[in-house]
């Protein structure tokens, strides 16, 4: 556990992480191929653990972009197997600690039995309330936002809405995790200073955090350091800093 004070005001609610840098870390360590990325899985459950601890009710983690699928075929089928050990470790985790595990992403483009799998352990944390693990698979932020617009353009054709009935309001609804806080913070490991159509919507006021650091190397010390930072920027929400001033 870090010591790192923590601000007592305004703690971010909702982190989320784009794991970069596990392939990098196996270069540099000279592992067989593939290795970075069980080094990188094994890295998130300190990091599980210490935002539960931190008092944070999302933690959102982008295991596979919709672009991996273009990735070399071996690597994505590591990937795929290493998304369904993942779920498999993760779930004595979320009973133990009583997290709520949940999944965003196309889940046409994975195979039946990892849809089964995840749709299982969705179903089974489902009461859980400490804390709510979101993992990203097969998931795009232009893809959330087109099949929340495609569920509207659905209701117009029905007749239940009036295209002038369409606004933001109504595609935030429909967006994936409509129902949990928008993001607070956005972390980005591995040296890239860029969000890779990761929560485009819900992180639209997002304070983001870009480190040089790979993601195996990412540890609590660190991300207490951003949550730190975090506590320390005035958010304002397109508001002037006298009147974010007066209101607290």
């Amino acid at each position: 556990m870090s010591n790192t004070p923590i601000p007592p005001n305004n703690p971010p609610q909702h982190i989320a992480i784009i794991m970069d840098g596990n392939n990098r870390y196996g270069k540099a360590h000279a592992l067989q191929a593939g290795a970075g990325h069980i080094k990188g899985k094994d890295a998130l459950d300190p990091i599980v653990e210490h935002c539960l601890a931190r008092g944070v009710k999302v933690l959102t983690v982008f295991a596979f972009s919709s672009e991996n699928w273009a990735r070399p075929q071996a690597e994505v089928d590591l990937l795929m197997r290493l998304l369904e050990s993942t779920i498999h470790e993760q779930m004595p985790r979320m009973n133990k600690y009583q997290i709520r595990l949940r999944f965003i992403g196309d889940r046409s483009m994975l195979n039946s039995d990892l849809q089964a799998l995840m749709a299982d352990a969705e179903n089974k944390t489902a009461h859980f309330d400490k804390m709510t693990l979101v993992i990203a698979i097969s998931y795009g932020g232009q893809w959330d936002i087109a099949q929340a617009c495609q569920k509207l353009a659905m209701q117009v054709q029905k007749g239940e809405l009036a295209p002038s009935d369409v606004n933001a309001n109504l595609i935030a609804e429909n967006v994936e995790l409509a129902d949990l806080p928008d993001v607070d913070m956005l972390i980005r490991t591995g040296g890239e200073y860029r969000i890779s159509n990761f929560l485009l919507w819900q992180s639209a006021y997002a304070e983001l955090f870009f480190t040089e650091t790979l993601w195996p190397d990412f540890g609590a010390d660190e991300l207490d350091k951003m949550i730190q930072d975090f506590g320390n920027r005035e958010r304002r929400f397109g508001k002037t800093s006298e009147q974010v001033q007066n209101e607290s």
